[in-house]
């Protein structure tokens, strides 16, 4: 990560050449500390998440983001989300050493200043900065900030010791698990405390690019440097710019889809010639399967932006289906479909990897509440299978209250459907995947690959059923 601060040009003064400034002298305005502007962005979206429990995305939109962040060149936004998402990658074990660092708690109001702090933090631990660097631009956030103003000298010697002592911090604090404790002993309690930490882990590191390919991913493969994957899907070495510049975007030839993500259209098997319906169908990449697959497809969404983009997307791909603008409890057609795919709102706590502010803005009760509306969408969706047709029920959820418990209490109480196990032997090198009951549950932690590729995948809970 290029820190602006090098390129400044400016040198400043040893300490005993400073002088401190005339009381008629107005403050320095933020340009002349290059930098400044994004780590106090940064500090901002952090608090924001952490404190306020707003989306990252939304913040970091590049059109209707927050303000602070907006303002920014493209470079200081590279940068301002490459410190917000490390920090809350890296959050517990932040907050360990910070408070091994201090003398005493921080003052329960003084939430500005721990922002200050754990965005410089990240920078000096986890990040390509220069610690001088972090240190003086996060003393320089104190110092404007009328609450934390006071506390400047400390930000000053917590920060300094912390880069000294970073390599014996690091060792000491690595077992600590880089999740919220409720998320942890969530996941404890479902994948044994052994497996929770090795899903805790393989979260901490960003998510590779995986694409789905309109034809054979082997030749693409080649011409892009990829890793063709065992469900199919083509995943990308690490690489510079983005993926609208490599070949074949243009032509449509493949779309960006996570390999979990891709598994619940293959559940179906041969899609040619069959009618299908995909339900909260936005962004699209599961339609494009189906149609790319030969099936006859509708589109169901509910939010117009969202369904102008699903069409922009198929345009690109050269792809067609009957879009529908509905509530998908509003749906209903005279005639049913031989396929139906629900993969339905969620938690999305299989997606930290990408979206690491999703377990500090949910928590339990989210997914209690959640669960309650997938299992009113997907009771609706079974209404809308043919006889002799398959649902599958899908979401991006590590947890069981919107997956398996779910589908067995609709199970329980609906007449004329039947789970349809997956079997392991079809699905070599997803073995590990697949549940006793015959479903998907992927978890970060598997699909290994070889290097340059990074390996794991989303979390993802996928569920088949036929119609009798």
């Amino acid at each position: 990560m290029n820190d602006t601060t090098k390129h400044s040009g400016q040198k400043r003064k040893p300490p005993h050449q400073r002088h401190p400034a005339k009381a008629h002298k107005p403050a320095p305005s933020h340009a002349d500390k290059p930098g400044l502007e994004a780590r106090m962005a940064a500090a901002k979206m952090l608090a924001a998440v952490v404190d306020k429990k707003v989306s990252l995305d939304g913040l970091l939109d590049n059109d209707h983001g927050n303000p602070a962040y907006t303002a920014l060149s493209e470079a200081d936004r590279g940068l301002v989300r490459a410190i917000v998402t490390t920090s809350l990658r890296f959050l517990p074990r932040i907050d360990a050493m910070l408070n091994a660092l201090l003398d005493a708690p921080l003052p329960a109001g003084a939430r500005s200043l721990y922002h200050i702090l754990a965005t410089a933090a990240a920078q000096i631990l986890y990040l390509d900065v220069p610690d001088h660097s972090a240190v003086d631009l996060a003393v320089e956030q104190a110092n404007r900030d009328p609450r934390s103003r006071r506390f400047a000298g400390m930000v000053n010697a917590v920060l300094r010791r912390l880069g000294r002592e970073k390599a014996t911090l690091l060792e000491t604090t690595r077992d600590i698990a880089c999740v919220p404790d409720w998320f942890f002993a969530r996941l404890s309690s479902v994948y044994g405390e052994s497996e929770a930490r090795r899903i805790a882990e393989a979260q901490m590191l960003p998510a590779a690019i995986d694409l789905s390919v309109k034809g054979d991913p082997q030749p693409w493969a080649e011409l892009l440097g990829g890793h063709v994957l065992a469900n199919g899907s083509l995943r990308l070495a690490a690489f510079e710019g983005a993926v609208t510049t490599l070949a074949g975007y243009e032509e449509g030839a493949w779309w960006v889809q996570d390999a979990a993500a891709a598994l619940p259209v293959l559940m179906f098997g041969d899609v040619a010639g069959k009618t299908a319906v995909d339900l909260c169908a936005a962004p699209g990449g599961k339609t494009a399967q189906l149609v790319a697959g030969g099936a006859r497809v509708t589109a169901v969404e509910q939010s117009a932006n969202r369904l102008r983009r699903l069409k922009s997307n198929l345009d690109r791909l050269g792809l067609e289906a009957e879009l529908v603008h509905s509530d998908l409890l509003a749906f209903a057609p005279e005639e049913g479909f031989d396929l139906v795919l629900l993969d339905a709102p969620c938690s999305s706590t299989g997606t930290t990897r990408r979206h690491p502010d999703v377990l500090f803005t949910k928590g339990p009760e989210d997914i209690a509440k959640l669960a309650q509306v997938q299992e009113k969408l997907l009771r609706h969706a079974l209404t809308l299978v043919k006889p002799g047709g398959q649902l599958v029920f899908s979401n991006c959820s590590l947890d069981p209250a919107e997956g398996e418990d779910m589908i067995a209490r609709v199970l329980a109480d609906t007449g004329g459907f039947a789970r349809l196990p997956v079997a392991p032997q079809n699905w070599p090198g997803l073995e590990e995947a697949i549940s006793p009951q015959g479903d998907f549950r992927t978890t970060p932690a598997m699909l290994s690959v070889p290097e340059p590729f990074s390996s794991g995948l989303d979390g993802f809970y996928a569920c088949r059923l036929q119609k009798n």
